[in-house]
């Protein structure tokens, strides 16, 4: 059964990715393979952090994806346009966040939604690390933002 509908939080920025569908992501079906979509949520929150932090930030820091949880709700065809993953983060627990995504298609139709849960490690080491206030502040705005590309 799928969640409830995924509403962004008012207290959290809002960080939109454009999504390129390309030929290698269609299946036997005739639409988006599933594990595309898990590379979406993945791609789309490491390019939401490597937008709000500075380079020397996430030399020190990274993020392990330790649970990805989708739900398909609208089929992506081939060549449609217009696809993009609006993602925000919840609460910290300690080092971790979870991380919600809605992919819409072109009309802004919920295509699939999902929540990953991620771990923040110190790069170096790879041990856990609670989540610092500062870090929680930068994605705590409710100004949405872009993505320059998907890529």
């Amino acid at each position: 059964m799928a969640r409830p509908t995924l509403t962004p939080r008012e207290d959290r920025e809002v960080f939109v990715v454009p999504l390129e569908v390309r030929p290698d992501h269609i299946d036997a079906n005739g639409h988006v393979n599933n594990v595309v979509y898990v590379g979406w949520l993945q791609d789309v929150g490491t390019a939401h952090w490597n937008a709000r932090f500075d380079e020397a930030t996430r030399a020190r820091w990274s993020w392990v994806a330790l649970r990805h949880e989708i739900d398909y709700l609208r089929a992506i065809e081939p060549n449609a346009t217009g696809v993009a993953a609006r993602t925000w983060v919840g609460d910290p627990q300690g080092p971790r966040f979870n991380r919600y995504v809605r992919i819409e298609d072109g009309q802004g139709r919920l295509c699939a939604q999902g929540v990953s849960e991620w771990c923040l490690v110190d790069a170096a080491t790879l041990r856990p690390h609670r989540i610092p206030p500062p870090m929680v502040a930068v994605f705590s705005t409710t100004t949405e933002a872009t993505a320059i590309s998907a890529d």
